[in-house]
């Protein structure tokens, strides 16, 4: 499925008609139930895989739930922000997950929004890692996760890129390779800033507060490496 993608300069994309009415009356079992914010709802769905061998797909529906800037003083859906922001983590060799389709259209005066990106197969979340996959690693194998973390981070901001959202539950690790992985969701506040060490100023005082299981030396490992990357700890 060819990935839809909005131009950099806010103009919205134009897809088939056929092709939003197909992804929108598809039915999942909803994984982030609908909440009710910015002037309207937005939730996410699992879909089964669309083709054999392909992985589960998630679908952020939306309604009326948009962001207003300067440059868009009457709003656009919060997914137009999300697919860019996905877009420049890509560009960055930044993990995140694969765009299918994304698109929005009005309807009686209303955004409907839709994002479909494709599951992280292999991939936990980092709470889900610390509470399954940590304690059965070997030092050196744990400070490894922690190192590649602590990179993915550096590569991010270094391009001025805010994910703005960093929290244990939106940072995901793989468990079946054998060199450690990491990638990045829910970049729906994610923004560039004028200067890098805002952007890592931000994330990192919020990753501090809202890290979940990792532990004091976890996090001060953490830090180490993001300042001193090439440096032996």
């Amino acid at each position: 499925m060819k990935a839809l993608s909005w131009p950099q300069d806010g103009a919205l994309a134009k897809a088939a008609p056929s092709a939003f009415e197909r992804w929108w009356n598809m039915q999942g079992e909803w994984v982030e139930e609908r909440n009710q914010r910015r002037g309207g709802e937005s939730g996410v769905q699992l879909l089964p895989a669309q083709q054999p061998g392909k992985p589960p797909l998630y679908s952020k529906r939306q309604i009326g739930h948009v962001f207003r800037s300067l440059r868009h003083p009457l709003g656009l859906p919060t997914v137009v922000r999300e697919e860019q922001a996905l877009i420049a983590c890509e560009a960055l060799g930044v993990r995140v997950p694969k765009r299918v389709f994304c698109e929005a259209r009005q309807e009686a005066g209303q955004w409907q929004a839709l994002l479909i990106t494709e599951e992280l197969s292999g991939f936990v979340s980092l709470d889900n890692w610390y509470a399954e996959h940590a304690q059965q690693l070997s030092a050196s194998a744990r400070r490894a996760v922690l190192h590649r973390l602590a990179l993915v981070l550096r590569r991010l901001h270094r391009g001025r890129r805010q994910h703005g959202s960093l929290y244990s539950k939106h940072i995901y690790i793989s468990v079946d390779a054998t060199q450690p992985a990491v990638a990045l969701l829910d970049l729906e506040k994610s923004r560039r800033r004028l200067f890098r060490h805002k952007a890592m100023q931000h994330d990192l005082a919020q990753l501090c507060r809202r890290r979940g299981a990792m532990p004091e030396t976890d996090w001060a490992y953490l830090l180490q490496c993001y300042h001193n990357p090439k440096k032996q700890h």
